[in-house]
């Protein structure tokens, strides 16, 4: 990813670990493949967009479909009322770096009024 990154003359905040995402800082937030502390910040950050409280990509690098499961459960959630298709719309997934940073770049944050609306089926 870091590759892919650089060859486009882009930036990197590094989150994570002990520091966190710098949300400030960030265009856009990406998790690769990890465990708990991966997802927690992931979803913090989806978290912050689903309040409105920025307008950023969110993109998940699904190496080997390491995230499939993760996106049925999304999906889940959605067909149980949980989760809004709007919202759903929040999470980015491509399995190779190049796809993810294209689908970053020509992102563009639903349009809500409210965090939470009720859509029809």
């Amino acid at each position: 990813m870091g590759i892919a990154i650089a060859k486009r003359g882009l930036g990197l905040v590094y989150g994570g670990g002990g520091i966190g995402l710098m949300r400030e800082l960030a265009d856009g937030f990406l998790a690769l493949p990890g465990g708990y502390g991966t997802l927690e910040e992931f979803c913090e950050v989806l978290t912050w967009g689903q309040l409105g409280l920025h307008r950023k990509p969110c993109g998940l690098l699904n190496v080997e479909g390491y995230f499939d499961r993760l996106l049925a459960q999304l999906d889940h959630f959605v067909a149980e009322g949980f989760l809004s298709r709007t919202n759903r719309t929040l999470v980015l997934t491509e399995a190779e770096p190049d796809g993810l940073l294209d689908a970053m770049m020509s992102y563009q944050s639903p349009v809500r009024e409210r965090w939470i609306e009720k859509e029809e089926t």
